[in-house]
């Protein structure tokens, strides 16, 4: 599993309990229960159903809007996850967890300035949100190394820049290695 993909495995998981859990304790906590156990055994095409008919009737549910791009996720349908997660940022720019899922699918599809743009809102909406410092440190760190390999492209006797590169190689494993 690459990097990118064991990053966004392990943070959609983590994802998906902050969404069960996020819930309120109201009337409507069962529709959000079993879209997530739908999720959590699997069967993604139900719980876009159950969510889609929940969100007919009342469309502004940040809750359950912030499920169904988990569920498009898991999915694999990224784009319109994306298309959910920033559509809900627009609504309610005070949730953070809105942009880290945005930005776990920008560093799936390792567009990590997006990525980094997104948990640098995550943070901002909620500075105590350690999941986002978290994922921040990781794209930072993904980002330092694409700019040390392209310092040693362009400057393959700068003995500084290789003890650098390793650290990073370190730090994020090479693809095909579990994190």
């Amino acid at each position: 599993m690459t990097h990118a993909g064991a990053f966004l495995h392990t943070a959609l998981r983590l994802l998906a309990l902050a969404a069960a859990l996020w819930a309120s304790p109201i009337a409507r906590a069962d529709d959000y229960a079993d879209v997530a156990q739908l999720m959590r055994t699997g069967q993604t095409a139900q719980a876009l159903a159950k969510a889609d008919q929940y969100l007919a009737a009342k469309p502004k549910d940040p809750q359950m809007r912030f499920l169904k791009g988990v569920a498009l996720t898991e999915a694999g349908r990224a784009a319109d996850a994306i298309a959910a997660f920033t559509a809900l940022n627009q609504d309610y720019p005070e949730l953070p967890e809105p942009y880290n899922n945005l930005a776990v699918l920008y560093a799936g599809q390792s567009r990590f300035d997006k990525a980094r743009e997104a948990l640098e809102s995550a943070v901002r909406a909620n500075p105590g949100y350690a999941i986002a410092h978290e994922n921040l440190g990781d794209v930072y760190a993904k980002l330092a190394g694409i700019s040390y390999s392209k310092a040693q492209q362009l400057d393959a006797a700068n003995a500084t820049v290789q003890p650098k590169l390793a650290l990073i190689r370190q730090l994020l494993p090479t693809p095909g290695k579990a994190r």
